[in-house]
């Protein structure tokens, strides 16, 4: 179990050197962070934006005499910022993932990886979870900006909404990538890579709405499959144990598909 875990260790740190000496990996960051702010200021400040919304909205009522229900803002604006981000991460993600091992075949280390002493399994969890820090140090920042918009806030809010909604976003994050490191494990074009996450995980953000179409218990069936629906109980803060379990069940199954592909390659070599 040490070795394993020691191996596991030395992938994650080698995948995470990568990226933050990677020029795309730091172009991916700089575009994420663009956009995210972008969409930071359009939801809280822009013409259609919660704070010039609840401005109307209390104006209104003052000159019509009639009193305004009160509106929680950062619920309200902590909810939209997560659900742009969510979308977002359908774009982002598979370029981030397209080279985990796509990269790898093509430079010709993926063979000595297959064939190296360390498993494919710790290989695959290494690389994962390298990606998924270099991630979550992208969220980060964006974490920042909004403790700082909501830190105003009368009455203050109540922090465990946030971070239920930001674990929601890392799980989903994880969820597209380990999906992502399957696919880039098939191919050595990383272009390829990046096209077939994108339509297999809009497949699954998008899987509900097939489900009501399909009657049955089929349908439910494919509805309790989306991403976007457990992601959106999340950012809700709902805290969902079956949520829970369906993002870590597209996290194991990328990470078991990716280490059968590997072990295919292996048994071509051999």
């Amino acid at each position: 179990m040490g070795v394993v875990l020691s191996n596991i260790i030395a992938i994650y740190r080698r995948e995470l050197q990568s990226y933050f000496v990677s020029p795309l990996a730091y172009a991916i960051a700089g575009i994420f962070w663009f956009i995210a702010g972008l969409f930071f200021v359009m939801i809280l400040l822009g013409p259609d934006g919660i704070l010039p919304g609840v401005a109307a909205i209390d104006l209104q009522g003052q000159q019509q005499g009639v009193p305004v229900p009160p509106i929680d803002v950062p619920y309200e604006f902590i909810r939209a910022f997560l659900d742009r981000m969510g979308w977002l991460l359908l774009f982002i993600l598979p370029i981030l993932s397209m080279g985990l091992y796509a990269e790898e075949r093509k430079r010709g280390t993926l063979e000595l990886l297959a064939t190296s002493p360390i498993t494919n399994w710790a290989v695959a969890v290494g690389k994962l979870l390298g990606v998924i820090t270099f991630f979550t140090t992208m969220v980060v920042p964006m974490l920042v900006l909004e403790a700082i918009a909501i830190s105003g806030s009368n009455p203050p809010m109540t922090f465990s909404i946030p971070l239920l909604g930001h674990l929601g976003l890392i799980l989903l994050a994880a969820a597209i990538l380990s999906v992502g490191m399957f696919i880039s494990s098939l191919t050595d074009s990383t272009i390829l890579s990046a096209v077939l996450t994108f339509a297999v995980i809009l497949l699954l953000l998008l899987i509900d709405l097939i489900g009501k179409i399909v009657p049955g218990p089929v349908g439910e069936a494919l509805g309790y499959l989306s991403l976007l629906k457990h992601y959106n109980t999340l950012i809700q803060g709902i805290f969902d144990t079956s949520a829970l379990i369906l993002f870590a069940s597209y996290i194991f199954l990328g990470i078991f598909l990716t280490a059968q592909s590997i072990d295919a390659l292996r048994f071509q070599r051999q």
